[in-house]
């Protein structure tokens, strides 16, 4: 895997600085953690906003960090990203936060230190448009939502 360089500060300067850190050796993303003064409980269907207490500086803008949820927290708890996916552009420096929704049946709690997302990094292309007349055709074409079928 390849390796960049990511500064790293804490926001929260009566706490100790909390670096991300990879679970596993093929862990494509970084464990982010909540930095919480107190516990805070997420209710059924609640969206609320948790701080890290860490901000970042990329290398360039050829990279953004794409925060995802944490698998085994969906999976068991319901608690998913509220907004699916959160990108972190190349020229932001605020802090990261972690917007998540309890889709649960139950509340849950999340308390200081506990991982509750990943970070991961990925190359970012700009787009230049290009106005046309006409796309190319595909295979495909303007197939979608489901068109290829769930089977075979």
């Amino acid at each position: 895997m390849s390796s960049i360089t990511v500064k790293i500060t804490s926001v929260r300067k009566n706490k100790p600085l909390n670096v991300p850190k990879y679970a596993t050796p093929g862990a494509a993303g970084v464990d982010l953690r909540a930095a919480l003064s107190e516990e805070l409980v997420v209710e059924h269907g609640q969206i609320v906003t948790i701080p890290t207490g860490i901000a970042i500086e990329l290398p360039h803008g050829g990279v953004g960090a794409f925060v995802f949820a944490r698998s085994g927290l969906a999976s068991k708890y319901g608690l998913a990203l509220a907004n699916g996916v959160g990108v972190i552009d190349s020229d932001y420096r605020g802090e990261i936060q972690v917007a998540v929704i309890n889709q649960g049946k139950d509340s849950f709690k999340v308390k200081d230190g506990d991982r509750i997302a990943q970070m991961v990094f990925l190359p970012v292309f700009i787009g230049n448009f290009e106005v046309v007349e006409q796309l190319d055709e595909s295979s495909r074409g303007s197939g979608g939502f489901g068109s290829t079928g769930v089977s075979g």
